[in-house]
């Protein structure tokens, strides 16, 4: 049967690996609705390409990207803003959601496809980095199906037994034996250099990422090695574990995606090109497999993998998470907020890249936000959230 997709974010990377397995695969899958923000040229040529029954932007562009659908004879239905993408993703039409937009706004309309039973194929980590608990809950208590598109958890996902791949909970069953996940990081554009030369880092070179192609903030969060700690905190709920049972370890070919430690001394891994074809095609057509269109990895060329404790002098957003996840939700959305606005003065040309980490640090220790408690709910959430990036918008403002 045919598979109706809904792809928000479809103009990021995400959406590029997910569109470009979809077209692949036209008897399968059927693009039912995108969603983009900014890039509207290329929002444009997908409607063009896919011809999807629903596409959502911004509020303010609802009415102009219509006529200019219109005009290209293209009759597809336009909504606008967080309503639209909610819309969208409780549309009975809709059978799975790609949720790949980037920061917090794209918890939402993550949270809305859980409350309506969908099936996620989740890439915006910032949902269960600000709301673990009651996105996971929600998951559960509507019968949704959560599946991890980031190649780190994707990879735990594939070594995991089914088992504990369909109820997480099932990972403290002894007799399934996981000792520890581990997440492999590839250290970004600055492991091989000083913290002094990373404070003089430009723009370019902090978003030059080795081995993965993505958007600038995530490429950021990878050259501060944030990225690894969202995903840190991401792991826990994900996989209903404790952050001292997560290891990161460092290592620069991104070949092992990540791995998980057995009691009885195995370690099992997945192995890939670093490409997000793979982990995007495994979740859209899982439990079975289909061809991903990614470049098959050459092992006969693999030279030799490195494995690299992370140093967390140098790279103190990944302790800063480790912290917040220890102090709680609360925590976790405060550091998710003040990255959020740091990065993007970084990518304005207002701040040092090693500044990141410190006003991080800063909002974490000063910011005075309500505890959460397993009742809260989205808007306390986005209250927080709201707190968290005005103070950090005033720390910001200080520094420059």
């Amino acid at each position: 049967m045919t598979q109706r997709i809904a792809v928000l974010g479809a103009t990021g990377s995400i959406g590029d690996s997910t569109l470009a397995i979809l077209a692949s695969h036209p008897q399968d899958y059927d693009v039912y609705a995108l969603s983009g923000h900014q890039r509207l040229d290329k929002l444009f040529a997908l409607c063009q390409q896919f011809e999807p029954t629903r596409v959502c932007v911004s509020t303010a562009d609802v009415d102009s990207f219509a006529k200019r659908l219109g005009a290209a004879g293209l009759t597809i239905d336009v909504v606008g803003g967080d309503n639209g993408l909610i819309d969208i993703v409780t549309d009975t039409q809709v059978d799975t959601v790609v949720a790949a937009i980037v920061g917090a706004a794209g918890l939402p309309s993550t949270l809305a496809a859980a409350r309506a039973g969908k099936r996620i194929l989740l890439a915006n980590k910032e949902a269960l980095v600000m709301a673990g608990q009651v996105m996971i809950a929600a998951v559960k208590s509507h019968n949704a199906t959560l599946l991890p598109i980031d190649s780190e958890h994707n990879a735990i996902f594939q070594c995991l037994p089914t088992s504990i791949q369909q109820n997480n909970t099932q990972i403290h069953e002894p007799s399934h034996g996981v000792r520890k996940l581990w997440l492999t990081a590839s250290g970004g554009p600055f492991l091989q250099q000083s913290f002094e030369q990373m404070q003089r880092a430009s723009v370019a070179e902090a978003v030059k990422h080795p081995n993965w192609s993505m958007g600038q903030k995530i490429s950021v969060d990878s050259a501060t090695m944030m990225n690894k700690g969202l995903e840190l905190i991401e792991a826990c709920h994900l996989f209903d574990l404790p952050e001292n049972k997560i290891n990161v370890v460092i290592h620069p070919q991104s070949i092992i995606h990540s791995m998980v430690e057995y009691s009885d001394g195995s370690f099992l891994a997945q192995l890939g090109s670093p490409d997000m074809k793979t982990p995007i095609a495994h979740a859209l057509s899982y439990p079975k497999r289909i061809d991903s269109g990614s470049q098959p990895l050459d092992l006969y060329a693999l030279s030799g993998l490195e494995f690299i404790e992370p140093d967390l002098q140098k790279f103190a957003c990944l302790r800063l998470a480790r912290q917040a996840m220890q102090a709680g939700t609360q925590a976790t959305i405060v550091l998710n907020a003040a990255n959020e606005i740091v990065v993007a003065a970084f990518l304005a040309g207002q701040l040092r890249l090693t500044d990141i980490a410190e006003i991080n640090e800063r909002a974490l220790t000063e910011i005075q936000v309500p505890l959460l408690d397993e009742n809260a709910d989205i808007e306390d959430i986005l209250a927080i959230d709201k707190i968290a990036r005005q103070h950090t918008e005033a720390l910001v403002a200080k520094m420059l």
